[in-house]
């Protein structure tokens, strides 16, 4: 039984994990990862593939908010940004996808120093406030600038290739989808054992003790903005791959503040809270369709009014998780093994 975390050396300190049991349950997970397309639904196959595109978009949010302390609610318009470039360079300009989809992390990561520079001295409640506002400036620019962005006709993304995959699939995409979030996981776990990473947490803790202690808040902040955002602008290409028409209605204020309740319900600061957040939120109206569809008048309500419903379930979630647990489903998680694992000495 583990009694504790000792650890004798640097090595094992900034290891990912020591523990056995995690690797082989990531194992297990990765293999029912893999396996899924050969025997899931397209219905399920689609709901995976939105949720890994949330997943990927979360982890880039945490990064910021979770582990920085830089609170956003700019998300709809970086994953606007990123999904426009993409299906616009790849629609008007021909380009080839994968470059579409790197040059979608680059435009959305030059826009968050844009709005990263002149919001430098702001915490809080200023800070959300601005980068909101600058979602609102960016969904009106691809609104109202019609001979770059098409304006309210939006975008059409014919089939692509992808390094070879047929994007059309529904299996290739997932797969697509699911290299490019491990990949962002692994990104994720190797920068928070970083100096980097280190240097986050402690402007997350304590500003004014970590500029104390030499570190940069202007680079370092900046530095959170401008990975955070590649990140999110990765998923808002991958969304002009699954969708394939693109129209700025997609990235209202509830997309935002459905990215926020991710990591607040998944744990913030965590790669398992990003992860299980996205889960959640994703699949929460379809948990509450399946439920509504015991009584026949619910459900009719319930498809007439989706969005309302979805802002609602979000607000809940959000309120619940803050007044009940506020770690998240991770902290829950932790309790409950921590429980089980001291039991029956537990307390």
């Amino acid at each position: 039984m583990r009694t504790g975390h000792f650890v004798e050396d640097h090595g094992k300190q900034v290891a990912i994990s020591d523990s056995l049991v995690a690797w082989n349950w990531t194992a297990v997970l990765l293999a029912v990862c893999l396996l899924l397309p050969f025997v899931a639904s397209s219905f399920v196959l689609t709901l995976a593939i939105t949720i890994g595109i949330s997943a990927i978009g979360a982890v880039g949010l945490n990064l910021l908010t979770g582990v920085t302390g830089l609170i956003s609610l700019g998300q709809a318009g970086f994953l606007a940004a990123g999904c426009y470039t993409t299906a616009l360079l790849i629609a008007d300009y021909r380009w080839p996808p994968e470059l579409a989809l790197l040059a979608a992390g680059l435009v959305s990561a030059l826009l968050s120093l844009i709005i990263g520079i002149p919001s430098l001295r702001l915490k809080g409640i200023y800070l959300a406030i601005t980068t909101l506002a600058f979602s609102f400036i960016v969904t009106h620019f691809l609104l109202y600038a019609e001979p770059l962005t098409h304006g309210p006709y939006g975008v059409r993304v014919q089939n692509v290739g992808f390094l070879g995959l047929n994007l059309a699939a529904l299996p290739q995409m997932y797969y697509l989808v699911l290299a490019i979030l491990i990949l962002t996981s692994l990104a994720f776990l190797n920068l928070m054992r970083s100096r980097l990473g280190r240097a986050f947490f402690a402007i997350r803790d304590h500003d004014i003790a970590a500029r104390a202690m030499g570190i940069d808040l202007t680079t370092y902040k900046l530095s959170a903005f401008f990975a955070s955002s590649f990140l999110v602008g990765i998923a808002g290409g991958l969304m002009a791959f699954q969708f394939r028409f693109v129209n700025v209605d997609l990235f209202n204020i509830l997309l935002s503040i459905e990215a926020l309740a991710m990591i607040i319900v998944g744990g913030l600061g965590s790669l398992s809270g990003a992860l299980l957040g996205a889960a959640f939120i994703v699949l929460l109206p379809e948990l509450a369709r399946a439920l509504t569809n015991l009584l026949p008048d619910l459900s009719a309500a319930f498809s007439t009014h989706i969005y309302d419903v979805r802002g609602l379930l979000t607000g809940l979630a959000i309120i619940i998780t803050l007044r009940f647990e506020p770690l998240g489903l991770t902290g829950l998680w932790r309790r409950i093994s921590r429980y089980w694992l001291h039991w029956p000495l537990s307390t």
